[in-house]
């Protein structure tokens, strides 16, 4: 889901004019007096090939760019007299609504001279960063972070796009460090989103299978991001849901719901994966439903999950069995004496009996009784239809 930006109150702007009065104030200063430190904490981004000059000495000017807002605040509170900015405070919230919207406007001009750089040519630094075959390893990490903190504004995704980004980080998913291949997952789930544009950009530049194979990664951490990949990549996506069918997809997802030695992480991402895709089939009930989602075997290793000693793996795979019951085409009897779902409902109400009379994880405890309660009514209802 977006995330929406509501409209600043009064005091708000006016805590926001005080302190970019203070950051811009801070930043003239330290314009002026043209420090020797350009880079100091990571503070501001500069290219691979400008942090090489910095390191050097040749480089003393200041040349802008804070990686970020929350960067631009930490880098002025930090250059900044406490009492002053609780002072510039007071003042801005007593000033009218005029004279806030003639400060930031200064504000804004001011920022424009001091070269302050926009998301999006942070976001190209970045990307010719990684275009350079001799970038170092450091360097490397260091712009796909910077990426994925930039990509988590709700534009900036499409502009990442439009730059050419989607084919750089792709071409980083065959790099031969993992870490710097987790990074590039995590940047093409994080962009995907429920974006539709960007899903079928990405699916097209055939990177489904490549993110399926990491997910069988002996590194966990690689494994549980392309997981995640995989899931914002088909998540609302009926193409994509056709190709990671075709790509065997239900056997993946299989192996990790039925193996007991997989870490808990990826069963998680997968069992939350399955009910993604029944509550997108359930949405579009004149599409016809994926054949595994109904498979019984298939269907018994997310029944069994609901058994688990984990709380938070419970509540996914109950609300998992709740989208399946509701599927045409699953049979209840099916979940009834193969999966044996009843059983496995009455042994989560004993646990939860034991967890709601204690105080650690009641609410918790008790919220997932409900959704038991829910999920056993579905159940019993498909039984008396005759089981389908």
């Amino acid at each position: 889901m977006g995330r929406s930006n509501p409209a600043p109150t009064a005091r708000s702007r006016a805590l926001l004019v005080a302190i970019m009065m203070a950051m811009t104030m801070a930043a003239r200063a330290d314009h002026v007096n043209k420090s020797s430190s350009s880079y100091s904490g990571g503070v501001y981004w500069s290219s691979a090939k400008e942090d090489e000059s910095i390191r050097e000495g040749d480089h003393d000017d200041f040349d802008g760019g804070f990686s970020s807002l929350d960067g631009l605040l930490q880098w002025a509170i930090g250059h900044s007299d406490p009492a002053k900015l609780k002072e510039t405070a007071k003042n801005a919230q007593q000033s009218s609504s005029d004279e806030l919207n003639k400060r930031q406007l200064e504000i804004k001009e001011l920022m424009e001279k001091l070269k302050i750089p926009s998301d999006a040519q942070l976001m190209q630094i970045a990307i010719d960063d990684l275009n350079n075959s001799s970038l170092s390893l450091e360097d490397r990490h260091h712009a796909l972070q910077e990426l994925l903190f930039l990509i988590e504004s709700i534009d900036n995704p499409n502009d990442f796009n439009t730059l050419g980004g989607l084919a750089v980080i792709v071409q980083e998913l065959n790099h031969f460090d993992p870490d710097i291949r987790r990074l590039a997952a995590w940047i093409i789930g994080q962009i995907s989103q429920n974006n539709p544009v960007i899903q079928g950009e990405i699916l097209k530049l055939g990177v489904l299978s490549k993110l399926m194979k990491m997910v069988k990664s002996n590194f966990i951490d690689e494994a549980t991001k392309g997981l995640y990949a995989v899931s914002a990549l088909v998540r609302n996506n009926l193409a994509g849901q056709e190709l990671f069918f075709a790509e065997a997809g239900s056997m993946l997802l299989q192996d990790i719901l039925s193996n007991s030695s997989i870490d808990i992480r990826l069963k998680k991402k997968a069992v939350y994966l399955v009910g993604d895709l029944a509550e997108c089939r359930l949405e579009n009930i004149d599409k016809d439903e994926l054949p595994f989602l109904s498979d019984r075997f298939f269907l018994k290793a997310v029944v069994d999950l609901a058994s688990s000693s984990d709380l938070d793996l419970q509540e996914k795979a109950l609300i998992t069995i709740k989208n399946l019951l509701q599927l045409r085409t699953t049979d209840a009897l099916v979940f009834k004496e193969f999966c044996g779902l009843e059983a496995a409902l009455g042994r989560m109400r004993v646990q939860l009996q034991d967890l709601i009379v204690g105080e650690y994880q009641r609410d918790f405890a008790m919220d997932l009784e409900r959704l038991c309660n829910e999920v056993e009514l579905i159940f019993h209802r498909k039984l008396g239809r005759g089981g389908n």
